[in-house]
């Protein structure tokens, strides 16, 4: 009898890409192994009308999941990386992290071809506060316009409304072939990415014997590396959606390069940093980046946030 795995994923266009990817990296490795996919519906699939910032929690897009996981309807669940909180409920372990998508942002325009090229003015479209802050420090000028939905819905928004440009992760546009759709990408000085941006996070339980073996041949050093010290850093920060926090690390296999800011909302100030070392090391070197900021003034933008929150 062939044995079976069941995925748990969000139902959106990009999740499917992603856990069918998990699926046809396990059934490639193991074919006597069954794997089928189980969508679950998240907090933050219902609510599309908000920000996500004033939604407010941690966790929109993987709670429900990891309750099914934790209650034994699914065996393993694949996430982006990027939407994991900095902890992971009691039960729970990162299984595998597979080699990173492009980790950076993309900026997409039908009429223009960068940022700098955008009139006084212009109207872009961004679901995220961590690109709002840093958009806003380069271009005060720009007016920021909430744009919520999956991949589809936000580039159809760029063509039937007012919106002169828009920003999304690349790693999206590439894994679903839209490629060509990127106008332009935007590099690390002019919009440094999310924490765990184009990486996929495998999730399992820690006492299971029988998945942790089957997903841990999907793990990618590299990345492992890079976004353990990326998540340390924002553990240490204490960061959820309603703050601007960004970090992004690249490795070479034997040391870590991570730069890490924060901003308050309307991205007037932006405190950034880096710090390198050996992959060894690599949580503590998020840890140190954290506490650099932190000295350095973002304690202040975190404190008036939270109180603002």
């Amino acid at each position: 009898m062939k044995s079976s795995l069941r995925i748990g994923t969000r139902g959106s266009q990009l999740a499917l890409w992603q856990a069918r990817w998990v699926q046809a990296a396990i059934t490639r490795d193991q074919p006597d192994i069954t794997v089928e996919l189980v969508i679950i519906k998240t907090q933050g699939d219902k609510i599309l009308d908000v920000p996500l910032a004033q939604v407010g929690g941690k966790g929109l897009f993987v709670k429900e999941i990891e309750e099914a996981l934790l209650e034994n309807r699914i065996d393993l669940a694949v996430h982006s990386m990027k939407d994991m909180p900095a902890e992971l409920p009691a039960g729970l372990v990162i299984g595998a992290i597979p080699a990173r998508e492009n980790a950076h942002d993309a900026f997409v325009s039908v009429r223009h071809a960068a940022l700098h090229d955008l009139p006084d003015g212009a109207r872009l479209g961004t679901s995220s506060l961590r690109r709002a802050a840093q958009l806003k420090h380069q271009r005060p000028d720009l007016t920021i316009v909430p744009l919520r939905g999956n991949l589809d819905t936000r580039l159809k928004k760029l063509e039937t409304t007012d919106l002169d440009a828009i920003v999304l992760a690349a790693a999206g546009l590439l894994r679903l072939g839209l490629g060509e759709r990127i106008t332009r990408y935007l590099n690390s000085e002019e919009m440094l990415p999310a924490v765990g941006q184009g990486a996929l996070c495998i999730e399992t339980r820690d006492d299971d014997p029988r998945v942790g073996p089957i997903v841990v041949k999907l793990d990618h050093a590299d990345t492992h590396h890079a976004v353990r010290a990326e998540r340390a850093f924002l553990k240490r920060l204490e960061g959820g959606c309603q703050v601007p926090i960004a970090g992004h690390a690249t490795t070479d296999g034997s040391r870590v390069d991570l730069c890490g800011l924060v901003a308050d909302v309307d991205g007037r100030r932006i405190i950034k940093n880096t710090r390198s070392g050996p992959v060894e090391i690599a949580e503590q070197l998020g840890r140190a980046l954290a506490e650099d900021l932190l000295a350095n003034g973002a304690d202040h933008i975190l404190e008036s946030l939270q109180s603002h929150g």
